[in-house]
């Protein structure tokens, strides 16, 4: 008999995490004006909100705190990361920051300007909203696999080559300020880029003198996938891999919340000196003196060690494991899903799950809210809420997707958790049909307002 699949880690230290009564759910959701990212914590029995800087670290990570140095200049900390960033990565030069969008902040501080197009595969929030904020575009030149979440392509994250010399070839080379590429894909699903289809997005770009940039936020995932769905790549290694994937990429930025497995932190990474020279104004500016940025001594070598673990084959097979058997167990119960599972998340898909909630009524929201009152689950919606408005007309944008995201923290939740999880889905679609409304906006932002918007219940607006 073959052996069940078991961590490949023990637990040294738990916390506590509290139920709650759905009475106690529904109170404070409406105090929250039901907006997940309103409520506290202990309000949270299992917290799926994001999977960034929600993770355990190891005892290697925690031994390294204790060796930071918190220099301000010249910290032996930075020089711990410059060297992994160089030996794992490939990258001559780097700037941390405090976390992945303020690496885009500072990057495209040099980059972006008023007018400027930055194609993409599905530019994420914080992403989309850095380039807008400079009056520029951000195009989708994701390949239409991906917006079908039965199709099982393995590459969903893959940018359309045609779609992108379409935008390269009807622009300036000086209107397009990069292609930004984002491993795994979050947008898509958490779906990874193929390393052909880097390779060929880099000759490409090559071809038209663009640069390319990487949103590596989880390139070892992306890695795994390529290890197990690319031929070429069967044999491989994780770091082999993740050195032949960035040396396609010119520049990269990184939310070392993710795969940096860190509480905090983050960095930008080039290959050309004078990018850096250009990018360290902004980043003494808004982060701190180069070798630190916005990152303790401590945070710089948890951030090194992490770097070198999550790169390793037995990390990543724990992590895709239990994204999928989340996943797999919710296909099993006819509940629609981005297929096939990503890494970092499972996306519910919200449209074919709340179909008779109208788009105005915030699909993706209505169906994470039930979910939190169901069972004090918190997952995120990545639908309209987060596509935000355009920024000429005002008008709210609909997405070719409405995704429920439950992001799954590293180490951090048993599948003991995750059979709460997709029970209180179950329970849910079985009476879906009794989901009358969704919900309207009372207040929000002008940019990025999913994290801040205040919402009602839109049954209560058609009865006034």
């Amino acid at each position: 008999m073959e052996l069940p699949f078991a961590e490949s880690y023990k637990i040294k230290m738990v916390e506590p995490i509290w139920k709650s009564t759905r009475e106690q759910r529904e109170e404070w959701i409406k105090k929250a004006n039901y907006n997940l990212f309103n409520l506290r914590s202990e309000q949270v029995f299992i917290d799926l909100l994001t999977d960034s800087g929600t993770g355990s670290m190891s005892q290697n990570q925690w031994a390294a705190i204790m060796t930071g140095d918190e220099s301000y200049a010249g910290s032996s900390s930075y020089y711990h990361l410059k060297d992994a960033i160089k030996n794992i990565l490939g990258f001559d030069y780097f700037l941390p920051t405090h976390q992945g969008r303020a690496a885009e902040n500072v990057l495209f501080s040099v980059l972006v300007k008023e007018g400027d197009v930055v194609p993409g595969n599905s530019h994420f929030d914080t992403t989309k909203g850095h380039i807008e904020y400079r009056k520029a575009s951000a195009v989708d030149c994701t390949i239409d696999e991906a917006f079908d979440t039965e199709s099982l392509h393995p590459f969903k994250g893959n940018i359309d080559l045609e779609k992108l010399e379409a935008v390269y070839s009807t622009h300036p080379a000086g209107q397009i300020s990069m292609v930004i590429v984002t491993v795994t894909c979050n947008t898509s699903g958490g779906q990874p880029v193929s390393m052909q289809n880097l390779r060929d997005v880099h000759a490409l770009s090559q071809k038209y003198g663009i640069k390319v940039v990487f949103d590596s936020a989880r390139f070892a995932e992306n890695a795994w996938f390529i290890q197990q769905r690319e031929d070429e790549y069967r044999n491989s290694t994780i770091k082999e891999i993740v050195a032949e994937m960035f040396s396609y990429a010119d520049a990269m930025t990184m939310s070392s919340k993710k795969d940096g497995m860190v509480n905090i932190g983050g960095f930008i990474a080039m290959k050309d000196e004078e990018l850096l020279k250009q990018a360290s104004v902004f980043n003494i500016m808004f982060e701190g003196f180069n070798t630190y940025g916005g990152m303790a001594g401590r945070d710089m070598n948890a951030l090194a060690v992490g770097l070198d673990e999550v790169t390793t084959g037995y990390y990543l097979e724990n992590r895709i494991q239990q994204v999928a058997y989340l996943g797999n167990k919710l296909i099993e119960w006819g509940i629609p899903v981005q297929k096939p599972i990503g890494g970092h998340a499972v996306f519910v898909d919200a449209k074919k799950f709340l179909g008779h909630v109208p788009k105005e009524e915030y699909i993706a929201q209505t169906l994470a809210i039930e979910l939190y009152l169901e069972a004090g689950v918190r997952g995120v919606e990545v639908g309209t809420l987060l596509a935000d408005r355009d920024p000429k007309t005002r008008e709210n944008r609909y997405p070719k997707l409405e995704m429920l995201r439950l992001a799954i923290p590293r180490r951090t939740y048993t599948n003991n958790h995750m059979d709460v999880v997709a029970v209180a889905l179950k329970n849910i679609f079985d009476r879906r049909e009794e989901i009358d409304h969704g919900y309207r906006i009372k207040k929000e932002a002008p940019i990025m307002r999913h994290f801040s918007v205040e919402l009602e219940h839109a049954e209560k607006v058609h009865k006034k």
